[in-house]
């Protein structure tokens, strides 16, 4: 951890809560990703409803647990950000498509931001939320 007198340092309370908020969508991608890969038949049936054929069911839930496993590596976790961003923005569209509520993969992409927003001070200094 970097000395706050230190250009892109951040406070230890500041860092800790944005560990904390980076966590949450890891261990939520974790266990909807391990619930996935072992195809139990709500899991099938639910993907199924989405629209999906089944035989994405497995390269749909890699791609989500690599985009994970890229966030909860600090020296990748911009790119998982990304990733992850973009992997929610699938899921908001299908959630409209189908007709339900959408506003959950959106919160998750926010969570997803602002943990890293509060661990990263490299990325504070690019969005400064203050001046």
């Amino acid at each position: 951890m970097q000395f706050p007198t230190q250009p892109g340092a951040v406070s230890k309370g500041s860092f800790w809560a944005g560990c904390i908020l980076s966590a949450l969508p890891v261990l939520l991608f974790a266990f909807t990703g391990a619930f996935s890969l072992l195809k139990p038949a709500v899991s099938v049936q639910g993907f199924v409803h989405y629209g999906y054929p089944e035989g994405a069911l497995l390269r749909i839930t890699i791609a989500e647990l690599a985009c994970a496993i890229l966030y909860a590596i600090p020296r990748t976790s911009v790119l998982g950000a990304i990733l992850l961003t973009g992997y929610l923005g699938g899921a908001t569209a299908t959630h409209l498509r189908v007709g339900e509520p959408f506003y959950l993969p959106i919160i998750v992409g926010v969570v997803i931001w602002l943990g890293l927003y509060l661990r990263d001070g490299r990325l504070r200094e690019l969005v400064p939320l203050r001046s």
